[in-house]
């Protein structure tokens, strides 16, 4: 095998430093995620310039880049949290968060890769555990469960701004009571829904009775008013009228003139 020219053995050493330059220099950066520098030879950990978006970055093979998920993410716990009167309480909540982009380099520095479990899960825990202990079981299991998970994501995400973390959602999916506690709470809505039903049907059967009084003054006040105004004079005039429809029917029949009381026809027959 012949030997290789002296000045081949350079070149191939002059491409493998090459390589090696351009492989420490380049870094891709996949879709949803972004790159935080850090300058071995500078300052560490670069936070005064916007992090490194997606796709082909060159940098200087001395630093290195760490990529952070920048999707929203899903994070589900399973808490036991102390009611207002001292009850456990089991209570399943799931979360929606993101690092805050603008602020990657902060939290790379101060808080770490791992965040959830430094940050977001103990916000979580302390913030459902300060909303829950201001209700009893049955404004949790019943009522106040929307108003219980805004609380909780108001709470968690005062916390979780001021740690370069972005919430977007808190969801209560389940809220478990002690068997007994949670018997006694749905026998007493049972009970209070009765309630209102009962109180619901004397309020119909009250509208009903004050409807049939109405019915009947207007029904007293018409027969007065009528009676006033039936005149002797009135009344002889109606019967004459009366007579006149009737003298006029193909009926046969016998009418006495001026027989009657105040000379009013007397009707005998109608065959």
């Amino acid at each position: 095998m012949e030997k290789l020219p002296k000045v081949a053995l350079p070149v191939i050493i002059f491409f493998i430093i090459v390589i090696v330059v351009i492989s420490k220099s380049t870094i891709t950066i996949q879709g949803g995620e972004r790159g935080v520098l850090y300058k071995t030879l500078g300052n560490g950990i670069v936070t005064d310039k916007p992090a490194l978006d997606e796709g082909f970055q060159f940098i200087l093979p001395w630093n290195t880049v760490q990529r952070f998920n920048v999707r929203q993410q899903e994070y589900f716990d399973e808490m036991k949290v102390l009611s207002s009167n001292g009850l456990d309480i089991q209570l399943d909540a799931t979360i929606w968060y993101q690092p805050q982009q603008e602020n990657l380099g902060f939290l790379y520095k101060e808080k770490g890769i791992d965040y959830l479990s430094t940050i977001v899960r103990p916000a979580l825990r302390s913030s459902t555990r300060e909303v829950v202990g201001r209700y009893t079981p049955e404004e949790i299991y019943s009522s106040k469960r929307a108003i219980i998970q805004k609380e909780i994501f108001d709470e968690t995400k005062a916390i979780l701004d001021a740690q370069f973390v972005q919430l977007n959602k808190v969801l209560v999916r389940d809220v478990t009571l002690p068997k007994t506690i949670r018997d006694a709470i749905e026998r007493k809505l049972g009970q209070e829904q009765e309630f209102l039903e009962y109180e619901f049907r004397l309020q119909k059967a009250s509208k009903e009775a004050e409807k049939v009084i109405i019915e009947a003054r207007g029904k007293a006040d018409a027969n007065r008013i009528l009676s006033a105004s039936l005149t002797d004079k009135i009344l002889q005039d109606k019967g004459i009228e009366a007579t006149l429809k009737l003298a006029q029917s193909q009926n046969s029949k016998i009418v006495i003139i001026g027989s009657g009381k105040n000379g009013m026809p007397i009707i005998l027959g109608n065959n």
